[in-house]
């Protein structure tokens, strides 16, 4: 029976941890309608982008997420429409959800907009027993897969012009619980006595510096809060060339140093690539953490797009 106890704790650990950190981007300036959904609309074109991250390369079960999002005007309108698809493995826990966004784009000043947006789908969580090792563990104790099926919803705001920008986003609005395990399971190994997913609070600001006609400079931050963890905060730098180059840099509030690079081919397709040095303790157990990221374009950018 303890080590039975023991087994439900540390699952436990791992479902508080996952469902506590949705998966960081270093490219959040160029994929961020995964952040904030209100985004979708603001270009008359859909496109699509999909992100691979494998953080801490050389931990073992060390979190590893890709994410497919897809977003535009629709027709004419002052609406924008979206969604995302994403896979989060860490360890013996996975997070695979779906979302789908509306949002709608309204005028506040010749020069100023806003868009509010809400987005609904589902997130799964699961547990695989089997890979959580630890000294004297009895095998005949290991259960199958534990899976969990939950409704969720973000809400977001963005207020923009063809300079600047500030948005936010709260993921995980309705603090869906998670159903692995019994209510009397929860009370008596004094587990979370929710077992909810937490919300998130994510806020995002730029400004787009057109120094010349080659050059535009893009400093941006990202804000991610949720309970109980610090607040994180990534501020980035981008350097745009000729609308086709950009090479930039970014900082985390927790130590990680990353450095972009990307290009447009065609004006329709996009590629870019993050490294991420680690600098806290992690850094001498990874080499860092690489991610990937492809986009398109199914129509002609104009160049305030191009931009984007």
């Amino acid at each position: 029976m303890k080590k039975i106890t023991i087994l439900i704790l540390i699952i436990s650990t791992a479902i508080v941890a996952n469902a506590q950190q949705l998966p960081q981007f270093t490219q959040y300036m160029i994929n961020d309608y995964v952040f904030n959904p209100a985004i979708a609309g603001i270009e008359s074109s859909y496109q699509m982008k999909t992100n691979i991250r494998n953080q801490w390369v050389g931990m073992t079960d060390a979190p590893r997420t890709t994410v497919l999002s897809i977003y535009g005007k629709y027709r004419e309108s002052n609406v924008g429409l979206g969604g995302v698809v994403f896979n989060d493995q860490v360890g013996p826990t996975s997070r695979t959800g779906l979302s789908l966004s509306y949002a709608y784009h309204f005028s506040l000043t010749d020069n100023m907009k806003m868009s509010l947006a809400l987005s609904g789908g589902f997130t799964q969580i699961k547990i695989d027993p089997n890979h959580l090792h630890f000294k004297d563990f009895e095998p005949q104790a290991q259960g199958g897969i534990l899976s969990s099926s939950v409704p969720d919803a973000t809400f977001a705001f963005y207020l923009y012009s063809k300079d600047w920008y500030v948005g936010a986003s709260i993921p995980q609005l309705l603090n869906s619980k998670l159903g692995f395990f019994e209510d009397d399971y929860l009370e008596t190994y004094n587990l979370n006595p929710d077992g909810s997913l937490e919300r998130h609070y994510f806020a995002m600001a730029g400004y787009k510096w057109k120094v010349n006609y080659d050059y535009v400079v893009e400093p941006s931050v990202l804000l991610k809060s949720v309970t109980p963890t610090p607040i994180v905060i990534d501020i980035g730098l981008k350097v745009t060339y000729q609308n086709k180059l950009w090479m930039g840099t970014n900082y985390r509030t927790n130590g990680d140093i990353g450095l972009l690079l990307g290009y447009s081919i065609g004006d329709r397709y996009l590629i870019g690539y993050s490294y991420d040095m680690v600098t806290s303790g992690l850094g001498d157990y990874t080499s860092g953490s690489h991610e990937f990221m492809l986009g398109i374009r199914f129509a002609p950018a104009t160049e305030k797009e191009i931009m984007r």
